[in-house]
């Protein structure tokens, strides 16, 4: 093997992983070294005879594990972005030995005793702020770890740890297969309807995968233009029916059968260290705080929301009458109908639209609103080694200079996960001097000459560079706290705050240009744009909220591991009275916020949450009467700043005066008038 490039500094620009010479070969044994020295730096701190203080034990923690860090940073985003075999084969190897690792060190007694000491006496030890934050996340992570639990317990939430890890590795790559291998061949003939965009990428789309013709992927980037466009509604069904059913195909890749399995192994977590359901357990440690404050949230919405698509069902009716469907539109048909309508109601569509929504473009507008409101520079730097063609990289610097790399991957590609994310390759911190971030945003859009955009597709670039500006900004002493490490309910309001510079007419005006004339978008269908942006809003906030009840449901039902997840969605589904016309945004077999990972696991309610902070919040720039007002912008910067050096609460009540209500939420997406009201 050649020399391991884990091994040897990197002498790349700002040290960027050297993804060039990187190989996957290379990770098991870099891997099994850092754990190796992690663990050494841990018995260091455990070993240590001097008492415990903040800099023996907090901050050598912080310090502790730097090779691993490095290495597995690399390989678990490399993992999602490049999917290959050789890398998932080494991510099944190596997940329930990342779980063992980590419960070695936070089921370590001498570890917790000496933190616990220090907690004990915290407030007597003269600690700044986030220090002493720092030092109470720390004790806490480990308590909800199981440190306090007796040693039979702790070995049981070991093997748990192991046997999740395993789980979630095993749940995500069996939706990639599921999404790797679908796809609808069309012939030229089953094109009607479809605009030059969706055409021009199924083309592309048949190519990659060997032959002639037209291919619809999984890819939402691909399916969602073909549910919108399409006039065969035949079609339409049997591509509906394929997206809805990823993970759930009798076999080695059936999701079905780990759901149970995952939600009992959470189930005894949060038996063994107290609570009644892991819904519980992990809401303790939240903004939302419990099960009956996020309930009040989806119940409030939910009411007006499904009055609001009750409207808009009948709406969609009118016209597919005309197309001979008599009964009832389905599920398969929602998409389609609502352009329809919404091309009738705005005289607008996205097919027209698209032409002036150029990546390039919505990119640079991520940048520039980036720049007026913090003073950022974007530099491009083509000799920074990528990992995929499709990566591009470039400087952010401000007016003190180097502030970190920005990253980005959008398009979509067989063997990458699918949706939308952003990620880090390295953390800012100070603790040992400057270290600045390297943050990668990760889209799924389907590749064009040139690749245009949805207004939808637009958001959701603005949405993951709110992500990427979190941890970019990022100014913190310890890497613990750094950027978007924060509580889960509140990690989605930099990003969705960010969305709204996208609607700004300033933002379309300059950057919303035709992809051929170079025109800007006309000022007479900008506004048919705005004012359309809550057309359809009762279905998409029943979509979503569906899918944040159902995850509530499932991590607070008492004994999962015998259910059946398909009677139980749809018990549950029937229960709060979904539309028949309507489905959950996510099934739980294709779910992967919640059994990719924990991560969003009883908390899919947080992108609502957030919303609610989001639009109460984006009230100070409308105040000021600018959406780039600079004392705003400054308030906000802190925030990004600050990471989890604060209370996200306090940080929120800091920048806009007081603490958010539910109304901007409920206006922003056009229900305020139908709050409570029920079908």
């Amino acid at each position: 093997m050649s020399t391991n490039p884990f091994f040897a500094p990197w002498t790349t620009p700002f040290a960027v992983p050297p993804f060039d010479i990187i190989r996957p070969e290379h990770f098991g044994p870099a891997l099994e070294r850092g754990m190796a020295e992690h663990l050494a730096d841990i018995a260091a701190v455990t070993a240590n005879p001097a008492p415990p203080d903040f800099a023996n034990t907090i901050e050598a923690i912080e310090r502790s594990g730097a090779l691993f860090d490095r290495v597995a940073s690399v390989f678990g985003n490399l993992v999602s972005s490049l999917g290959t075999d050789e890398l998932q084969a080494i991510e099944m190897e190596f997940a329930p030995r990342f779980a063992q690792h980590g419960s070695r060190i936070s089921l370590d007694p001498a570890l917790f005793a000496r933190i616990d000491a220090l907690y004990d006496k915290r407030h007597t030890l003269g600690l700044a702020p986030d220090a002493l934050r720092l030092l109470e996340r720390h004790h806490l992570g480990l308590v909800r770890a199981g440190a306090k639990l007796g040693e039979a317990e702790k070995l049981l939430m070991a093997a748990n740890s192991e046997r999740l890890a395993t789980l979630h590795a095993q749940f995500g790559q069996n939706v990639l297969h599921d999404e790797k291998e679908w796809h609808l061949a069309l012939g030229a003939d089953d094109l009607d309807g479809l605009p030059d965009f969706v055409v021009q990428g199924a083309r592309q789309a048949a190519e990659e995968r060997g032959f002639e013709g037209y291919a619809i992927t999984l890819a939402r980037s691909s399916i969602e233009p073909f549910l919108t466009f399409s006039r065969r509604r035949d079609l339409r069904k049997t591509a509906y029916a394929a997206w809805v059913a990823r993970g759930e195909h009798d076999g080695p890749h059936d999701n079905r059968v780990l759901i149970p399995e995952i939600l009992a192994l959470r189930a005894e977590r949060a038996r063994l260290l107290g609570y009644d359901s892991y819904a519980a357990f992990r809401l303790a440690d939240t903004m939302a705080a419990s099960e009956a404050n996020v309930a009040r949230l989806t119940d409030e919405v939910w009411g007006a929301a499904k009055h609001r698509a009750a409207a808009e069902r009948d709406r969609l009716m009118e016209v597919a009458r005309a197309d001979g469907i008599n009964d009832r539109i389905e599920k398969w048909d929602w998409l389609h109908y609502a352009e329809r309508v919404r091309i009738a109601a705005f005289d607008i569509d996205e097919a027209a639209l698209k032409p002036y929504f150029v990546l390039e473009n919505i990119q640079q507008a991520a940048f520039d609103t980036a720049s007026r409101l913090f003073g950022l520079r974007f530099i491009a730097r083509p000799d920074i080694p990528a990992y995929h063609p499709d990566m591009r990289a470039w400087e952010v610097q401000d007016a003190d200079g180097h502030v970190g790399v920005f990253l980005a991957d959008n398009y979509a590609r067989g063997g990458k996960r699918s949706g939308a994310w952003m990620s880090s390759y390295r953390d800012q911190s100070t603790l040992d001097g400057p270290v600045s971030p390297i943050i990668v945003n990760n889209n799924n859009f389907a590749r064009g000459t040139p690749t245009l955009l949805s207004f939808d597709d637009a958001e959701t670039l603005f949405h993951e560079f709110g992500h990427a500006l979190h941890g970019m900004l990022s100014r913190v002493r310890y890497p613990s706290q750094s950027g978007t490490s924060v509580r889960r309910d509140f990690v989605e309001f930099p990003s969705q705050i960010y969305e709204h510079w996208l609607a700004v007419p300033e933002t379309l005006r300059r950057y919303a240009l035709h992809h051929e004339t170079g025109e800007p978008l006309p000022e007479a269908l900008m506004q048919r744009l705005l004012s359309a942006r809550n057309f359809n809003q009762g279905f998409a906030t029943v979509e979503y909220t569906a899918s944040a009840i159902l995850d509530m449901a499932l991590h607070a039902h008492p004994d999962p591991a015998n259910f059946d997840v398909a009677a139980f969605e749809r018990e549950t589904l029937a229960r709060i009275g979904m539309p028949d016309e309507i489905g959950a945004r996510h099934r739980p077999p294709h779910f992967q916020h919640l059994f990719a990972g924990s991560g969003y696991a009883a908390g899919y309610y947080s992108y609502l949450w957030a919303e609610v902070l989001d639009a109460d919040g984006f009230g100070c720039f409308e105040a000021a009467g600018d959406p780039f007002d600079p004392a705003v912008a400054a308030r906000l910067r802190r925030i990004l700043q600050a990471g989890d050096t604060e209370d996200p609460m306090s940080l929120y009540v800091a920048f806009r005066g007081s603490e958010p209500n539910t109304e901007a939420l409920l206006r922003h997406r056009g229900l305020v008038a139908l709050a409570g009201a029920q079908e």
